[in-house]
């Protein structure tokens, strides 16, 4: 079995100014292989402290235009065979203004974010998303959908702070899920 971590929106100093202890101790505990994180990084050293764990692959997020607007938007990878789209699901200037209206006049619109980040990998086995903070992992048909929430302050007050862990097995299969830090 092969376990790869995967986190979004650290948010890393503008939400907390260092990543939870318990991000490193999760993702060292259950011996990642990759860690995957899916944006609003906010400063590259939350990459370097990653990498001290495993080698570590980022998407660009809506809050990554100063320090790390080097990022690809999105990014597609395999492990064991099995593909793995990553994206933080902010979307173009527009959508990400029409994303927030929509926010004001009747909450999160979880079901958009979840639809682009599905449309933007289409034959991906699993589509990684960020940006809601909001946790998730769950098939879509034959996709497994996964965003891993945040492991800062999260948005929703009555959700704990989380990341996740993808475990590929030897067979083929593919199973997720979230965990939750410590408080």
């Amino acid at each position: 079995m092969l376990t790869v971590g995967v986190l979004a929106d650290t948010h890393v100093p503008d939400r907390r100014r260092h990543l939870p202890p318990a991000v490193l101790t999760i993702f060292h505990t259950a011996q990642v292989t990759a860690i995957l994180h899916l944006g609003d990084v906010i400063h590259p050293r939350v990459l370097t402290m990653l990498e001290s764990i495993a080698p570590t692959y980022a998407v660009r997020g809506n809050r990554d235009i100063y320090f790390l607007r080097r990022l690809p938007l999105r990014r597609q990878l395999a492990f064991a065979g099995v593909t793995v789209g990553m994206i933080h699901t902010h979307g173009t200037f527009w959508q990400y203004l029409a994303d927030k209206w929509e926010h004001l006049r009747r909450g999160v619109p979880f079901r958009r974010f979840e639809q682009r980040a599905l449309a933007a990998f289409p034959h991906a086995d699993v589509v990684l998303f960020g940006h809601t903070h909001y946790p998730v992992c769950r098939w879509v048909g034959r996709q497994l959908l996964c965003n891993p929430g945040s492991p800062v302050r999260p948005i929703f007050r009555h959700l704990p702070p989380t990341v996740a862990l993808l475990h590929f097995l030897t067979t083929g299969e593919v199973c997720g899920e979230v965990v939750f830090l410590p408080d």
